[in-house]
């Protein structure tokens, strides 16, 4: 009796002992603490994409809370540069009283990232493809629809940004 519990009592200990060095979140620290996120270009006709675009990157790395954003390349150890490349809109599901008008849309939107040492003058990755996904109903309109999905697929081309610039590389 007193074997199996000194057994279980040290299984507890061992087991407990592997979880203290346990951290919630991320354990990369980024190479730089000052972060310039450049007014996203844009290659794609959509209204307002490129002010919805940036005013979600750079909110997305403030709630981060890695680095601090500054308002020019010249302040920051580290320039990101965002460019988007695409979007386009394909068929999901078609409206049951109309087999050739579609109810349901999956919009997608293509950006291609930059992010750049501005201490050492050389890219710390260039080109990185981001590409965001999202369903639109056009029971409402279709132009209605997409317009309001845009700041919701530039939240999540944030996060995508995000993830690529502060996590292991």
């Amino acid at each position: 009796m007193r074997a199996s519990l000194l057994c279980l009592m040290l299984g507890a200990v061992v087991g407990l002992a592997g979880c203290s060095h346990y951290r919630l979140g991320t354990a990369g620290t980024p190479r730089f603490s000052t972060l310039h996120v450049a007014v996203v270009k844009s290659e794609i006709v959509l209204p307002q994409t490129q002010a919805v675009t940036t005013t979600e990157l750079r909110e997305a790395f403030i709630k981060d809370g890695r680095v601090r954003l500054v308002d020019s390349a010249d302040e920051a150890d580290a320039t990101l540069t965002v460019s988007l490349d695409d979007y386009g809109r394909g068929v999901a599901v078609v409206r049951p009283d109309d087999t050739g008008l579609a109810r349901r849309f999956e919009i997608t939107l293509t950006a291609r990232a930059t992010l750049t040492d501005n201490r050492a003058h050389t890219d710390l990755f260039a080109g990185r493809l981001l590409t965001v996904k999202r369903g639109v109903f056009t029971d409402s309109g279709q132009q209605q629809s997409e317009y309001q999905t845009m700041p919701l697929l530039a939240q999540q081309l944030a996060e995508q940004a995000v993830k690529a610039t502060l996590e292991t590389w």
